[in-house]
């Protein structure tokens, strides 16, 4: 959303309101700062081992008040977290128009990802702008009964935000990082003789729907690879500080020696980790459309994805979590350069950069003539 609050404040005839929950109050802060961002009000929400109606009530109830003192003509909504869901109908309550950026994903499975698939869906519904980020989001929402005229097709804004941050040098702390993770200041090229001695395979596993058995399984999975690429390979895995997720990661890899385990990562730092990424291994969203921007080829560690259009370009490939077949999947990949470079060299079918001038333009050819204030919701 970076990217569009940003080009909103570049527009004169716009008066914008940045509103917070902090859902995720660890990793909004950063993105905040890395991107020169002062919330105009911050609701500060998140509470220990809240739950989801807990959080869905209270996003209800603390937004209502700020919709009702600021009045605004819009209200943008970015995503699929609960925030988006709970503001995104909170606005709907107040008869404002409301905005889904990066509209009309879809897996078809209620369950799959859990509660995002939802979320999104109750969005759609009382959105009156869908800025999708492809065609195949477009035909999504056609699907769902969405007038044609609602629906632009912007491209993704996740891939502003990362041309825009990929651009910047590594800071010394970044830096740092990746030397003691034995990877040089440059990307790992397989063609290369004077490429790094060390490969980088970069892990997050994270999602709710993985807790359990499944999460087991991707950890035995990362423990085989470590165990077959000893000598040529590190595996890097940032852990979610969710206790279903770190209690596992920590008891099956925590002394496995070329698998470093940190703590979640700033999104500075993890672009150019990715940069130097050989694989990675994900269940995550937004690093589907990421990696591809980069070049670096996806195993999804996921039954399905609401992002088909990667599979379809060759950029990401479905696993599941199976443990035989994530070894075997990424076997395939570090063993057979061929494959690799097929992966690798594939078209990012994300966006070209540009999503939020076309999402803004959009709003201002909606209703030009107003000067109401434009109400914007962060996705945390």
């Amino acid at each position: 959303m970076a990217p569009v609050v940003k080009e909103l404040a570049r527009i004169p005839e716009i008066e914008s309101i940045v509103c917070v929950t902090a859902q995720h109050r660890q990793m909004l802060d950063q993105v905040l700062d890395l991107f020169d961002i002062q919330p105009d009000i911050d609701l500060d929400l998140m509470r220990h081992n809240q739950t989801l109606p807990e959080l869905t009530a209270s996003v209800l109830t603390r937004i209502d008040p700020v919709l009702r003192e600021i009045d605004p003509q819009w209200v943008l909504v970015q995503g699929d977290t609960t925030t988006v869901m709970a503001a995104a109908l909170a606005a709907y309550y107040r008869r404002i128009l409301i905005g889904h950026v990066e509209a009309g994903l879809r897996t078809g499975d209620k369950w799959q990802p859990f509660p995002e698939e939802i979320n999104r869906r109750v969005a759609g519904v009382v959105a009156d702008m869908h800025f999708a980020p492809t065609n195949w989001a477009r035909s999504n929402l056609l699907n769902e009964g969405v007038p044609d005229e609602n629906i632009i097709v912007t491209g993704n804004s996740v891939i502003d935000a990362l041309q825009l941050i990929s651009a910047r040098p590594p800071t010394p702390e970044v830096q740092h990082l990746l030397k003691s993770l034995g990877i040089l200041d440059q990307p790992y090229d397989p063609i290369l003789e004077n490429s790094p001695p060390t490969r980088l395979v970069l892990i997050t596993a994270h999602r709710r729907e993985n807790f359990g058995q499944p999460l087991e399984n991707i950890c035995q999975a990362i423990y085989t690879l470590a165990e077959i690429y000893r000598e040529s390979v590190r595996f890097v895995y940032p852990v979610h500080l969710n206790p279903n997720v770190q209690e596992p990661v920590y008891r099956i890899l925590g002394e496995v020696p070329n698998v470093t385990l940190l703590q979640p990562m700033d999104y500075l730092p993890l672009v150019h980790l990715m940069k130097r990424t050989t694989l990675i291994l994900t269940d995550s969203g937004g690093i589907q459309e990421e990696a591809p921007g980069l070049g670096v080829p996806v195993l999804v560690l996921r039954e399905v994805t609401e992002r088909p259009e990667g599979v379809q370009a060759g950029t990401v490939r479905l696993v599941g979590t199976d443990t035989n077949r994530i070894v075997s999947e990424a076997q395939r990949l570090l063993d057979d350069l061929s494959e690799h470079e097929r992966m690798a060299h594939a078209v990012n079918p994300y966006g070209d950069g540009h999503a939020a001038r076309r999402i803004v333009q959009s709003i201002l050819n909606y209703d030009p003539m107003s000067q109401r204030k434009i109400g914007v919701s962060n996705g945390s």
